[in-house]
């Protein structure tokens, strides 16, 4: 049975999601599929088919099929929520939390100029106490010298405990990406699994079918 202090502590995850949704309408308040769609097809997110040892369901995020000039920091953070969302639905997923990984190739000064202080303390609040769902592990690849800037910032909100579950891996990385997550990643990361354009395509297929289930809990009215 669950604990008292474990119920607490889930209870106020969720007393402090809403909180932040209330607080972050240009984010949470529409989260029908439609809203992200552009990103979803352009293969900005895809969700791995496997877990990885630790039970974890993991995130691929790749920045550079975020474009700044017809994206925003806040489609993009909304691509995050709802499939937050979605898989927080999982038992396992609830049990053993999620790991992302970010693909930051790619990344260059337009993306940077969108990630002001404000929305860098939004992006840490859900990943410390502001969403029902743990961040087990951030993974990161190919940063380039002007990311760090920018991170050192996301940082500066964090806890030492997600600081501590933080790794970069360099533009080196397949072989300490295996050591983490091995039997489960696309052949594009050094794994034997299918393309990440598959692994993509399926989301967003996934992500549309889930239309009327996003819909009843998106505060915008049809």
């Amino acid at each position: 049975m669950p604990s008292v202090d474990n119920f607490y502590s889930v209870f106020q995850l969720l007393k402090n999601y809403y909180k932040w949704r209330a607080e972050c309408p240009e984010i949470s308040a529409d989260l029908h599929p439609r809203s992200i769609l552009g990103l979803l097809r352009a293969g900005y997110l895809g969700v791995l088919r496997g877990r990885d040892p630790t039970g974890s369901k993991v995130l691929i995020y790749r920045i550079a099929h975020w474009d700044p000039k017809v994206f925003t920091v806040y489609d993009v953070f909304r691509v995050s929520l709802i499939a937050s969302e979605l898989i927080v639905q999982e038992v396992e997923t609830q049990r053993n939390g999620i790991k992302t990984l970010f693909d930051l190739k790619g990344w260059q000064f337009s993306h940077a100029f969108q990630i002001t202080p404000s929305v860098a303390k939004k992006i840490a609040s859900v990943l410390t106490d502001s969403f029902p769902l743990k961040v087990r592990g951030i993974h990161l690849i190919n940063e380039p010298i002007i990311f760090h800037t920018v991170f050192s910032m996301i940082k500066s909100f964090l806890t030492e405990k997600i600081k501590d579950r933080i790794h970069m891996h360099g533009t080196n990385y397949k072989q300490s990406l295996l050591q983490h997550f091995p039997d489960i990643l696309p052949v594009e990361y050094g794994g034997a699994e299918v393309s990440m354009e598959d692994i993509c395509q399926e989301w967003t297929n996934f992500t549309m079918k889930s239309e009327n289930y996003l819909s009843s809990i998106s505060h915008t009215v049809q």
